[in-house]
């Protein structure tokens, strides 16, 4: 059974820094591409950061681009995204996801397996 485990989301005020981990099991974890998404309330999901198979290729969002760092631990089968001066408009549910394929890896739709989210509040 396939588990992504999302943990380090919180409240945290404007300029300050949160980082996030997402757990893996019951994949090979290398295989997959791995991505974060946020979902603010009424708004869709949207792609912020993802990271390729080695972690030498990553992409971002152009509204995280140089204040999020996404990186990944092959041996611990975990993904990270360390998340800096944060903003009010950084607020909402951030959600790891695993995507076995070998497209763009920026639409939902490309990703097998998610996590079950975790809050990120930027009071300002």
């Amino acid at each position: 059974q396939v588990q992504l485990v999302e943990s380090g989301g919180g409240l945290v005020q404007t300029g300050g820094s949160l980082g996030l981990s997402c757990k893996t099991s019951g994949l090979t974890f290398n295989n997959y591409i791995m991505g974060w998404f946020r979902q603010a309330p009424g708004k869709e999901r949207e792609f912020v950061a993802h990271i390729r198979w080695s972690g030498t290729v990553r992409n971002y969002a152009d509204s995280v681009k140089g204040r999020f760092t996404i990186s990944r631990d092959n041996t611990k089968n975990t993904v990270f995204l360390q998340m800096n001066s944060l903003r009010p408009e950084d607020t909402a549910v951030y959600y790891c996801a695993a995507d076995g394929g070998y497209g763009s890896s920026r639409s939902p739709s490309e990703y097998d397996y998610w996590g079950q989210g975790t809050q990120v509040t930027v009071s300002s």
